[in-house]
């Protein structure tokens, strides 16, 4: 019975102190007046980070939650300048054992639709400027300050960042601010994570920094930094200071699956061209006021990867320069959407060459590799220097090994005075293989062999076709040990000296070995005048001239073979007058029928007989329908026989 008794009156008793709890708890946001309540949520607030934001609008305390709602807060300096921080509410999570005293101890604090605005004047002077300093000396570890702090969580919700530097003339938003403060109430450390949204892209962020006093007095403080968007990811480990001057020092990593869509989402242009995939940097970096210096930079890009040194200065126009080494570099990517000839190979491009992602920034870089791949054609050893300067591109091969031999030269690109671009080429290709030189630069595959060729020109004009018909310059070919592909010269000239109107025979799919060939060309404005051609073997002796139109492709030739070795009786070199017109690709050798006719001991009576204008051409047409080839063979002319030929048989 007395143990039942007990038990009732300790029931009893703890259903009073329930009930006054609740009582208390009920009542005590009537107790607590607004103005009260504003001022000690300002006070909690000044002390811990030492500034005095205005609280404007009245504060309601609600106990489930335990937390106090108040109207706009503004955070300014002693300028009266623009509001550096407004925040449409400030919510603060409060103590609840606290609160029942009548006490306001601050557990978090929540920044709703808060505004940011960080601007840089002319001289570099930030609004900032003077907030960051009396946080400073709040935060600096001799102040004077309260033995109790309370809160050390700031949450930022859907927050604004509003960034400016009158300077430069540049601003930058940032929206869609969620973050969580982690504020050092007990440790020296700060970090901030959360998310914001960054031209329509949503970013991840996580910021941390050893010791946020050294942090902002410009003092040496550890830094960490994790950036994560869609188009690009990056992380920092390192340290920062900016007393006497900023640095910046520590690893940087970044990757993203297209560097072209991430610089397009920085803002920067993007060079003309294809390639820029997948990226992926790591070095260790060096920030200065004005420049940034990657040290043992391993870089990644579209399947390549090197290795070397970069750095990007200046303050208005950037400046990248630096010097890479890779294994095996394919470059077919950076050039798959630029094309000299049309998909078949038998007409110029008429696409638009367009510079326009060269304007804006600079670079000059080195780059060397063991071996390189550019669409179809194959790199040795290799040593390039790129440059860009006020958006002239000047590509220089100080020696490449190509094609067998050895390509050393220059181009540059820049951007015409009216309308496309100007081009400027020096181009020597020594001991090369010709016929796969000359195949992949212009699709021409007749010449075959080991030789020299080498051009100067100069051409303006916004497409690949443009460019040919206002190429001007020279070039020269010398070849050893090599062969004309297409035509068997030889046996053309022993059927006709045994057969002077046999000349239908096909005597195409051949070649003709040479010792040596040596040409040289006159280009203006697209029309390449032969200057002189010269093709020496033990059977042949080639001579020829003419001229072959660029931008067309065609070629007007005339030339003589002489057959070295005769098989006539009177030993007298056996020589055929011949012209060559057509397609590049594919041209007709037309001997010149009238030679032929006069050699012929048949045929020449005839022809001498005629001695009417109108009978003598009767019997050339005659004797040439006889003579004319079946379909796919070349033709004989009636070109006029070269002087000095030898005469009639």
């Amino acid at each position: 019975m007395i143990a039942a008794t007990g038990l009732k009156r300790l029931g009893i008793g703890f259903a009073a102190l329930t009930a006054v709890a609740v009582a208390g708890v009920a009542i005590a946001p009537v107790l607590l007046p607004t103005d009260h309540v504003r001022d000690a949520v300002q006070a909690e607030i000044r002390n811990v980070t030492g500034l005095d934001p205005q609280l404007q609008g009245e504060a309601t305390v609600s106990l489930f939650p335990a937390r106090v709602s108040l109207g706009q807060l503004v955070l300014s300096d002693e300028s009266g300048g623009p509001a550096a921080l407004s925040a449409e509410r400030l919510i603060a999570q409060l103590r609840l054992l606290p609160l029942l005293i009548g006490r306001i101890e601050i557990a978090d604090v929540v920044l709703l639709r808060p505004r940011i605005a960080v601007t840089f004047d002319a001289h570099g002077r930030s609004n900032w400027s003077a907030l960051v300093e009396t946080l400073s000396r709040t935060l600096k570890p001799d102040a004077q300050r309260p033995d109790r702090l309370s809160f050390s969580e700031i949450r930022v919700a859907d927050g604004t960042l509003l960034l400016q530097d009158e300077k430069r003339g540049a601003s930058e938003t940032l929206g869609d601010i969620d973050l969580s403060l982690a504020w050092p109430s007990i440790s020296r450390s700060f970090g901030a994570t959360g998310r914001f949204l960054w031209r329509n892209e949503p970013v991840d962020a996580s910021l941390t920094l050893t010791d946020l006093y050294a942090a902002i007095s410009g003092e040496r403080s550890g830094l960490k930094l994790r950036l994560t968007g869609a188009p690009l990811k990056v992380a920092f480990d390192g340290h920062m200071s900016y007393r006497p001057a900023l640095k910046i020092e520590g690893t940087l990593a970044a990757d993203t699956g297209s560097l072209r869509q991430a610089l397009r989402w920085t803002g920067l242009k993007t060079m003309p061209g294809g390639g820029f995939g997948r990226f992926a940097l790591r070095a260790q970096t060096v920030v200065a006021p004005s420049s940034v210096t990657l040290g043992n930079v391993n870089v990644e890009l579209d399947g390549n990867s090197a290795e070397g040194v970069l750095s990007i200065a200046g303050d208005e126009r950037l400046l990248l320069q630096g010097t890479l080494a890779a294994d095996t570099l394919d470059l077919s990517p950076y050039v798959s959407t630029f094309h000299l000839l049309t998909h078949d190979e038998r007409e110029w491009s008429t696409g638009r060459i367009g510079l326009d992602g060269l304007a804006g920034f600079d670079f000059d870089l080195r780059l060397s590799a063991g071996n390189i791949a550019l669409r179809g054609a194959k790199l040795g050893r290799t040593g390039v220097a790129a440059s860009l300067r006020d958006g002239r591109l000047t590509l220089t091969v100080g020696e490449s090994q190509a094609f067998g031999g050895v390509l050393k030269g220059s181009i540059a690109i820049s951007k015409a005075a009216q309308a496309g671009v100007d081009v400027n080429a020096q181009v020597q290709f020594a001991n090369v293989d010709l016929e796969s030189c000359l195949g992949e630069l212009f699709a021409v595959r007749r010449l075959e062999g080991n030789g020299d060729l080498s051009f100067t020109v100069e051409a303006s004009g916004t497409s690949v076709l443009d460019l040919m018909k206002t190429l001007t310059g020279r070039a020269e070919i010398a070849a050893n040990q090599g062969a004309l592909a297409g035509f068997d010269l030889e046996q053309l000239l022993r059927r006709l000296e045994r057969r002077p109107l046999s000349g239908a025979a096909d005597v195409r799919g051949g070649r003709t070995p040479f010792e040596k060939l040596n040409a040289a060309l006159k280009i203006v404005h697209g029309t390449a005048s032969l200057d002189d051609v010269q093709m020496e073997s033990r059977a042949v002796r080639l001579t020829v001239g003419g001229s072959a139109s660029i931008p067309t492709r065609d070629l007007d030739l005339k030339g003589t073979a002489t057959l070295v070795s005769s098989s006539a009786r009177d030993k007298t070199p056996f020589e055929l007058p011949f012209a060559v017109q057509g397609r590049w690709e594919d041209p007709d050798m037309l001997p010149d029928a009238q030679m032929l006719i006069r050699r012929s001991e048949a045929a020449a009576p005839l022809l001498n007989a005629v001695r009417e204008r109108r009978a003598r051409d009767a019997v050339r047409s005659a004797i040439e329908t006889l003579a004319r080839p079946s379909q796919g063979t070349p033709a004989l002319s009636v070109a006029p026989a070269a002087s000095g030929q030898p005469g009639a048989r």
